[in-house]
């Protein structure tokens, strides 16, 4: 029978942070297995790479804080639009928790700031904003590779096309949006276009704080999305983005759409991930569309609770496994 000291279960990119900063720590005889025959089978390849730490609650913030010590960001920053003032209400708000914080780079803009940083906004009803300079983009594939790479070399085994999880003393549930209740699949989408030079590589990310709906260039194309996922209804929900897109940003209306692809988000209940033990488990999941950006993060703290009893990188109170009671896929009432 296959044996490990831990065995970890999800070969993504957050397990595989987490194997890289087990063994950083001399925790040795550790194996990764995955039910997919290539890294990045699951979500970790559909992501579109964005980074940011504008979120309105501690924990994500931090948890952003804490990983981009560990990655190579291409700094274009993220603008948030508002078209009311409750809208830019809720931005001043989680402004104000990334203050806190240390991220004081964060800041307020006008409309007129909004379009000199984006000149391609088309929509009259911006009226302010919040903008972040250090947020941007990661590659995610390139961000897996790096701790497969660096697990392997410190003896990790990973173990690819495999359903039967090796016994162990410590098992690591990082199935994403395969782990089980409370965690639960959510469907996004993307839109690409053809190659196009008529918005600038150094572009920000652009979101629409109200509905979501955000663009961004990525290797000579724009990348079209918004989370609304009409039920085995692709093409209403890409006759919605292309509206969008028209109305908003009106120098893309002849820009045709290449093609389209569908990821999965792995959503908690409260949309913050579940860190540390959890009955007979430990558990890096629920990471609810955050799991690149928080990876390294995740992978660091999760080894701090294994091998010292405890996070000491930073206080992940608010993200315990047990505020949902029971254990990974164990019903939840």
């Amino acid at each position: 029978m296959r044996t490990a000291e831990i065995a970890i279960i999800g070969a993504g990119v957050v397990g595989a942070s987490v194997a890289a900063h087990l063994a950083r720590r001399g925790v040795r005889n550790i194996v990764v297995v995955d039910r997919a025959t290539e890294f990045g089978a699951g979500s970790t390849s559909k992501a579109t790479g964005g980074f940011r730490a504008q979120f309105a609650t501690e924990s994500n913030v931090r948890l952003s804080m804490l990983s981009r010590e560990e990655l190579e960001i291409d700094a274009r920053g993220y603008l948030f639009l508002a078209t009311t003032e409750e809208e830019l209400d809720a931005l001043r708000a989680a402004q104000a928790v990334q203050h806190t914080c240390g991220l004081h780079e964060a800041r307020m803009i006008t409309a007129a700031e909004a379009r000199a940083l984006n000149p391609a906004i088309g929509d009259a009803s911006v009226v302010g904003g919040a903008f972040c300079p250090t947020d941007g983009f990661v590659r995610p594939m390139d961000v897996l590779r790096k701790y497969v790479d660096e697990a392997r070399a410190l003896g990790v085994r990973f173990e690819l096309g495999v359903e039967e999880v090796p016994s162990a003393g410590i098992v690591v549930n990082c199935k994403g949006a395969w782990a089980g209740a409370p965690v639960t699949p959510l469907r996004r989408n993307v839109a690409a276009t053809i190659e196009t030079n008529v918005l600038p590589p150094s572009m920000p990310m652009t979101i629409w704080s109200g509905d979501w709906y955000h663009l961004r260039v990525r290797d000579g194309r724009v990348l079209l999305l918004w989370p609304d996922d009409p039920p085995n209804e692709d093409d209403v929900w890409l006759s919605r983005v292309r509206a969008l897109t028209d109305a908003r940003v009106p120098c893309l209306r002849d820009i045709p759409i290449d093609h389209t692809w569908t990821g999965l988000y792995e959503m908690s209940p409260d949309e913050h991930a579940l860190l540390g033990r959890w009955g007979d488990q430990y558990v890096a999941i629920g990471n609810s569309g955050h799991g690149v950006m928080h990876a390294p993060a995740l992978g660091r703290l999760l080894a701090e609770i294994i091998v010292d009893g405890a996070a000491t990188s930073m206080d992940v109170s608010a993200l315990d496994p047990a505020r949902f009671g029971g254990g990974a896929g164990e019903r939840q009432d």
